[in-house]
């Protein structure tokens, strides 16, 4: 793995492949599974959805929220559902392409001071992520929240088929985790500015603490996971499977 960025060329993407782009300039990032042919399956707020599909109208039960002069298909999404269907281009909206990286050793994943980019947790065969994917975008991942079901918690679901069992605490997601560790690495350590007089050593004890909290979160790491079938997420999930018109 390249030790200072993900960014991978298009040539290089394989299906099954999770993706990821950077929005807002660089406030945060958009993750979704690469289906191949071009189309990328991922998770977004429904609310969203439903903005940017209020302008255009649709004589069959599916909903298509892009416009998409390239691909007809483009933007398949069923109704009520925050998962979709989108063309390379859609998703990364002239954004630069990046590929999170799956089964690091945890030297590796702590050298990444930012979450959302890599974890230690295996990835399981491309046709079982492609299979995932395929089906929640019929079926549905439940409802978005920017801590426990986001972009990124999708596709670490589709391409490790954990699920957390705590549904009170932070998601799989590492940039969710990046934001609650930071605040409670900074709280952790400010005791310390009485022993450390220099900010450099305080600093360092602050980042370390932040790494830490993080890796702690990761999948990889955590023991509160369960493998959980996609087939059976629903039920998981508490979420009704998605019916069609």
């Amino acid at each position: 793995m390249n030790l200072i960025t993900n960014k991978v060329d298009r040539d290089e993407l394989k299906p099954g492949d999770h993706i990821y782009t950077y929005r807002a300039v660089f406030a945060y990032s958009h993750h979704g599974v690469f289906v191949g042919g071009c189309k990328v399956v991922h998770f977004k707020p429904e609310q969203s959805l439903k903005a940017s599909s209020s302008s255009s109208s649709t004589a069959s039960s599916e909903v298509n929220d892009s416009s998409c002069p390239t691909y007809p298909d483009c933007g398949f999404k069923q109704p009520n559902s925050g998962v979709l269907l989108s063309c390379l281009d859609c998703f990364l909206k002239n954004g630069t392409l990046y590929r999170f990286t799956y089964g690091v050793s945890s030297s590796m994943f702590l050298t990444r001071l930012r979450g959302g980019t890599c974890t230690t947790a295996p990835s399981d065969p491309f046709q079982t992520v492609v299979h995932r994917a395929m089906h929640l975008l019929q079926n549905g991942f439940g409802n978005y929240d920017v801590f426990q079901n986001n972009c990124e918690d999708f596709a670490l679901y589709c391409k490790t088929g954990l699920l957390i069992l705590d549904k009170n605490g932070v998601g799989r997601s590492g940039q969710a985790s990046s934001v609650l560790g930071a605040p409670l690495a900074a709280l952790l350590s400010s005791p310390l500015t009485l022993l450390i007089p220099n900010p450099v050593g305080v600093a360092t004890v602050t980042a370390g603490m932040y790494c830490m909290s993080r890796y702690a979160t990761d999948i990889g790491v955590r023991t509160d996971v369960i493998k959980v079938p996609v087939e059976d997420l629903a039920l998981n999930l508490g979420i009704k499977t998605l019916k069609k018109r």
